[in-house]
């Protein structure tokens, strides 16, 4: 994607004078940092480095502002949207070293990583005192990369986002200024709102090298269940009351029965072929036994057939598991295929009609087209499974995909719930944002980043 073009070695020279053999220019190594989960051609950075601490993310980003070369900071590489794509080449900032649980306050419910450190990671570093961190996108994210793209998941429908659930960043800059977006307690009006600004800003404005979070008392009962329904319709329309009725869910996540099968290939499982709906219910033996007995009441008004209950630890790993594994296992389905991944999201009482429009939309597509999602917060995604060496079956998936987020948009929802916006998505934000919007969020990028090498080509673009 990015032009070939020779890469002035002095810069190398730095880098390496810098941190040593925490640098690299191999093929295999650049890469795995020119590609992500998405459908776009890989575009390779020059370099990789890979800091250790906030002071050397600061002297890498002053090297490359002397020379003029982008940056782009860099994860595991789960991303759909194009964020970690090096579309003008330069440097990835791999920050999967910085990976560091820097402070635990177990009364205060918060924690301090540096960015590299994975939801897992600290789940299982925290787990001995029972507490946890609730964001779960499916992939074990860096928790760094989660807040730059303001990642949700499963569990957002009852803990929020990561905009819920970052109270504070450190930040380096693009001049090389280190800032601390504010301090640790759970409100403040201490000027503008610096940390919602930067989370969400996908590496654009600055590299985030230190998060602090929010955590939650692990619950004394908890309980997941699968249903499967008649339809996709009857599925929309039971968790739109599930959450109408004030039902505290925790999680709430839908497959269509193409979905289900996959997975059952996939993760060798033996669920019933029909549109599902994973639940999960946290709170005291008793508030969840009323839970679950209120949602299989709404189930059954709505053609819910039967549930599938797990209660211990494993058996809830393992169904949702199953669920995370969703992507990769309707991949499958035409092997040797990318996704074209949709992510539109509705407010709630929209969800059924654009869900039921959509699925009357994609019966034409050329191949089975799989639906999941996080309906509890209206959000789900198509996956339209392309060859990449056809560009024509890219574009057509692209013809639904803009027909989707036209309707979303229509219906007052967004063109991303949780991917992002990258590259692939500048041109639906415009059109949900509109131009004043836009040009305000590039009046913010130039102040920030007046020479664009903050992950250049995201998000805004600048003409």
């Amino acid at each position: 994607m990015n032009k070939a073009r020779e890469f002035d070695q002095s810069v190398v020279a730095e880098l390496r004078a810098l941190l040593g053999d925490r640098v690299s220019t191999s093929a295999a190594v650049r890469e795995h940092h020119g590609k992500d989960e998405s459908y776009f051609p890989y575009a390779l950075p020059d370099v990789v480095v890979f800091p250790h601490s906030t002071e050397e993310v600061r002297d890498l980003i002053n090297i490359c502002g002397r020379h003029r070369v982008p940056m782009i900071p860099f994860g595991v590489g789960t991303s759909l949207e194009g964020h970690i794509l090096a579309v003008s080449g330069g440097v990835s900032i791999d920050l999967s070293q910085m990976n560091r649980v820097l402070a635990v306050h177990e009364t205060d419910l918060d924690a301090v990583v540096q960015a590299g450190v994975t939801r897992k990671q600290l789940n299982e570093h925290i787990k001995h005192t029972g507490l946890f961190f609730p964001v779960d996108p499916g992939a074990d994210a860096t928790i760094g990369g989660m807040a730059a793209t303001r990642a949700s998941g499963t569990s957002s429908v009852r803990y929020g986002t990561m905009r819920e659930n970052v109270v504070s960043l450190k930040v380096v800059l693009a001049d090389g200024r280190i800032i601390q977006t504010q301090r640790r307690p759970k409100k403040s009006a201490a000027g503008y709102d610096l940390t919602r600004l930067f989370v969400g800003s996908e590496g654009t404005l600055g590299i985030i090298t230190e998060v602090t979070v929010r955590l939650y008392p692990v619950q004394e009962a908890i309980s997941a269940a699968v249903c499967a329904f008649e339809s996709v319709d009857g599925c929309t329309n039971a968790v739109i009351q599930t959450i109408q009725s004030g039902v505290p869910v925790a999680r709430c996540d839908i497959v269509c029965a193409t979905t289900i099968e996959a997975i059952n290939k996939y993760k060798k499982t033996s669920y019933r072929v029909a549109p599902t709906v994973f639940f999960e219910f946290h709170g005291t033996k008793a508030s969840v036994i009323e839970q679950a007995e209120t949602v299989q009441a709404i189930a059954k008004e709505h053609g819910g057939m039967d549930f599938q209950w797990a209660t211990r630890p494993e058996e809830r790993n393992q169904l949702w598991d199953a669920r995370h594994n969703a992507y990769f296992a309707c991949l499958q389905l035409r092997p040797g295929a990318r996704a074209v991944s949709t992510d539109v999201c509705v407010p709630i009482s929209r969800l059924a009609e654009c869900v039921r429009e959509t699925m009357a939309d994609v019966k034409s597509y050329i191949a089975p087209v799989p639906l999941l999602g996080h309906i509890g917060e209206g959000n789900f995604h198509l996956m339209f499974l392309i060859d990449p060496a056809k560009p024509e079956e890219t574009e057509l998936a692209k013809q639904f995909n803009r027909r989707l987020v036209e309707r979303a948009l229509r219906m007052e929802g967004t063109c991303t719930g949780e991917h992002g916006v990258g590259f692939g998505k500048m041109e639906s934000l415009r059109s949900e944002l509109g131009e004043e919007t836009i040009s305000v969020m590039r009046d913010l990028k130039r102040l920030f980043d007046p020479d664009n090498l903050m992950n250049p080509g995201k998000v805004v673009p600048l003409s």
